[in-house]
């Protein structure tokens, strides 16, 4: 068996067997196999797509090139969230403590954000102490004695995703569905989840811009997950505006204890309670999805999702004071409204924009080398189908720099579009895929 030869076979748009898989991920990743020989794989790949049966053992493949988490020591069905990104995204902050508050293990490996607002771990690094630099006794320990634990990823995790990924990049070959699909759930398969449940993200804040690319990721996704062995569903949530009102870290923190204490944006909490009751039932801490959501709703309503978050975040070092009351959190130096400057009806927010502001403000990071900001960001006070007035706040800036204030004011008035007639509100939820 050779690389060669199994170029040539995929370019004929024949299926690779799982031992050829295995052998190209393996030579790959120990560097037997060079760069130029797997660019051509990859781009073969685009031109011929794989079969379900191949994009499984592709992904399985790319897990096992690492560590594969054993997490038997955990009581329970571990399950297990995984979202595709988008503005405002500070659903795990919300979601976790809630099904953790109801016997779920949530037993979640989270990286830092790249792009526009910082990630999970960046977020929650905002109380002071907070760390998720914990042994794996501590991180089995936590979900057994409070159900929820976080940790970042290991170098260790998939490392045939990350060189492929890096080489798709410069290569012209990241948007191929199997290999999108098998990037994401290698990574999932490897941290060890008994059931995992995607939130896909579509529209114009989204990595997939349509409604029928992003159902087919999903369907790719889980068809990988269920020919694994694992529970797996797929919700398709709209990000063709911001999720909820805050994008920033500090700021999306804030609205997270809003929405723990049942005050939260009401797409946030729909989204997390649709998320959450298929992670309850996945759990079997609950028989069907209506009885699911009904317990989710009232761990909002009585504190006992407040209160797991709590203990989740003192255990992992963070400041109890600071959870406790978010006001003390630290803040921007600049604080300024943006004022509409005409009446009517939001048609659309450019949600991509957003994001881009958000990083100029620095809330983000350009490269993974970049410093990030966590008290900057932006809290939409207009949604979309909200009815303004000339001279409403749109949204209020929060800025540590007053040319970027600047900058960022007048890209935020541009990225509202305002109509004269009433707008139609599109649902959170766009499909499920199960």
């Amino acid at each position: 068996m050779t690389m060669y030869d199994l170029i040539l076979k995929k370019k004929r748009g024949e299926e690779l067997t799982n031992e050829e898989i295995c052998y190209m991920i393996s030579g790959y990743t120990k560097g037997d196999i060079p760069d130029y020989q797997m660019s051509a794989m990859m781009m073969a790949i685009c031109f011929q797509g794989m079969t379900p049966e191949e994009t499984k053992n592709l992904t399985l493949a790319m897990a096992e090139s690492g560590d594969m988490l054993d997490l038997s020591a955990i009581e329970g069905i571990k399950v297990d969230k995984h979202s595709t990104g988008g503005v405002g995204d500070k659903t795990s902050l919300v979601l976790g403590p809630m099904v953790a508050s109801l016997g779920v293990a949530v037993a979640k490996m989270s990286g830092r954000g790249l792009g526009h607002t910082g990630g999970t771990i960046d977020k929650l690094e905002s109380f002071t102490g907070f760390t998720t630099e914990i042994s794996k006794e501590m991180f089995i320990n936590n979900v057994n004695e409070i159900h929820m634990a976080i940790a970042g990823q290991t170098a260790d995790l998939a490392p045939a995703d990350k060189k492929l990924y890096a080489l798709r990049d410069v290569t012209g070959t990241v948007d191929q569905m199997s290999l999108i699909a098998s990037s994401i759930m290698s990574k999932k398969l490897a941290s060890g989840a008994d059931a995992i449940i995607l939130d896909v993200k579509t529209g114009d804040g989204a990595f997939m811009k349509t409604l029928e690319d992003s159902k087919a990721l999903a369907e790719a996704m889980v068809s990988i997950g269920k020919l694994a062995g694992k529970k797996m569903a797929a919700i398709i949530s709209d990000m063709d505006q911001p999720l909820g009102n805050a994008v920033g870290n500090i700021l999306e923190v804030k609205e997270a204890i809003e929405t723990l204490h049942g005050n939260g944006p009401k797409d946030l909490e729909e989204l997390v309670l649709t998320l959450g009751s298929y992670m309850v039932v996945a759990a079997e801490k609950a028989d069907t999805l209506e009885e699911a959501r009904e317990k989710l709703a009232l761990s909002l309503q009585n504190g006992s999702a407040f209160e797991t978050f709590k203990k989740f975040v003192v255990a992992q070092g963070g400041c109890e004071e600071e959870v406790l009351h978010p006001e003390k959190l630290p803040v921007a130096k600049y604080v300024e409204d943006v004022l509409c400057d005409e009446s009517g009806f939001v048609a659309k927010i450019q949600t991509e924009e957003i994001g881009r502001i958000s990083l100029l403000l620095g809330g983000g990071r350009e490269t993974k080398e970049s410093s990030i900001d966590l008290t900057v960001g932006l809290v939409l006070n207009k949604k979309r189908g909200d009815k303004v007035q000339k001279g409403d706040v749109l949204a209020t800036i929060h800025a540590n720099d007053k040319e970027k204030l600047a900058h960022a004011k007048d890209r935020l008035r541009k990225a509202y579009m305002i109509v004269d007639t009433v707008v139609d509100i599109e649902a959170i939820i766009r499909d499920v895929i199960v």
